[in-house]
């Protein structure tokens, strides 16, 4: 009886608090890009999406006693997301989760496995809050890691290739995902590119060829709305395009799809007359191929396989039994 009365007092102590979190800010050094009212409203709706009825059998099941889980890597990779770890609970409520310190955001994990997991947090609350919580936040750790696995990856290959350009993703994200893998972008080391439609004026093929085709037209349309605030790029096929692009006013070119040995020759060309516009490389570039892009002309390469081809890091949450 005495041990029912306990975990019941400490069961009301968890229900009438929000959830707590022990975390040092050295462990997620990003953590305050993420302003908490837009993290708990998507968070929401990524809850609302995998429970869309009122009820929760699998919850009455197992009921609101207190239990322990515990957060086990057991993949290599690069540890990203844990703000979204912790905005889940958040949302569930009445819990608490302990970070230990081996956890560090961006710190790449490469022993983890199957046989050797890593147990990175525990997790304390009504154990239906906590399974009600533990897929979505999985789901979010684990491809927010895998972008930062990747991305972390093909920064290192610039780095020992003495490269000083971004790598850079695209806007080819998931939708309704896109600021998780964004987050993963910036926690692998890699720029996020844009974040959105509006964050960046980018004329594509697309944008030329319905103002009749003319480069020149589309940047000075854009400029007149854009003002002096935002940046103009334009997608160009040819150093010809890039050229007119510049004369207009661009601020970036992206020369898209171009062979390596060309781009590098047509980027030097393009630098020696135009400085200080940002050249971007793009289109079928991948981690392997991207060695043969590095130039000092080139000051962006960007590849959407870094939110579009990724390889989720596997962690689970066990119930301590």
């Amino acid at each position: 009886m005495a041990d029912n009365n306990d975990n019941n007092s400490k069961r009301r102590k968890l229900d009438e608090s929000t959830t707590t979190t022990i975390i040092t800010e050295s462990q997620s050094p990003l953590s305050s890009l993420l302003p908490p009212p837009q993290l708990h409203t998507i968070i929401t709706q990524y809850l609302q999406d995998d429970i869309p009825s009122h009820f929760d059998v699998g919850g009455h099941v197992v009921g609101n006693i207190i239990q322990k889980a515990e957060l086990w890597m057991k993949s290599p990779g690069v540890l990203a997301g844990i703000p979204f770890f912790n905005a889940t609970f958040d949302v569930c409520g009445s819990c608490q989760i302990t970070w230990h310190d081996i956890a560090q955001e961006g710190q790449s994990y490469n022993t983890a496995s199957g046989s050797n997991k890593i147990k990175l947090a525990t997790v304390t609350g009504p154990v239906s809050h906590l399974l009600r919580a533990e897929r979505t936040a999985l789901n979010t750790l684990s491809r927010c890691s895998g972008v930062a696995t990747l991305s972390s990856q093909c920064v290192q290959i610039a780095k020992s290739n003495n490269w000083n350009g971004l790598v850079a993703g695209t806007r080819k994200t998931t939708p309704g995902f896109r600021l998780v893998e964004k987050y993963g972008l910036l926690v692998g080391g890699a720029a996020t590119h844009r974040l959105d439609l509006s964050q960046m004026v980018m004329l594509k093929d697309n944008h030329v060829w319905a103002c009749g085709g003319s480069i020149e037209r589309a940047v000075k349309k854009a400029r007149v709305v854009s003002g002096f605030s935002q940046k103009i790029e334009v997608e160009c096929q040819s150093l010809e395009e890039a050229l007119i692009a510049a004369e207009a006013g661009a601020d970036v070119v992206m020369l898209d799809n171009f062979e390596p040995e060309q781009l590098k020759k047509d980027a030097k060309v393009f630098k020696s007359k135009f400085p200080h516009v940002t050249v971007e490389a793009s289109g079928g570039i991948t981690m392997e191929t991207m060695p043969e892009y590095f130039s000092e002309n080139v000051d962006v390469i960007s590849q959407g396989k870094l939110t579009q081809g990724y390889d989720c890091v596997d962690f689970s949450l066990k119930i301590v039994h």
